[in-house]
């Protein structure tokens, strides 16, 4: 099954500074953050995307392309 990669709309890339270029999916229950104008790649497992600032916030909606 392929999976879904998504990118993150108005979001920039902590390292090379560009809007609009990180995708984002899920590979056995790991969130995994990509850059595709640079190196950066980001992991997370799902204890430290609930310990992480994005926890404390309010959270609006996620969107889903179907």
């Amino acid at each position: 099954m392929k999976t879904k990669k998504r990118f993150i709309a108005g979001a920039k890339c902590p390292m090379c500074k560009q809007s609009d270029s990180l995708r984002v999916w899920e590979e056995n229950q790991i969130e995994v953050v990509e850059c595709v104008e640079c190196d950066y790649v980001e992991q997370k497992t799902p204890q430290a995307i609930e310990q992480s600032v994005h926890g404390t916030e309010q959270l609006i909606g996620i969107f889903k392309p179907e």
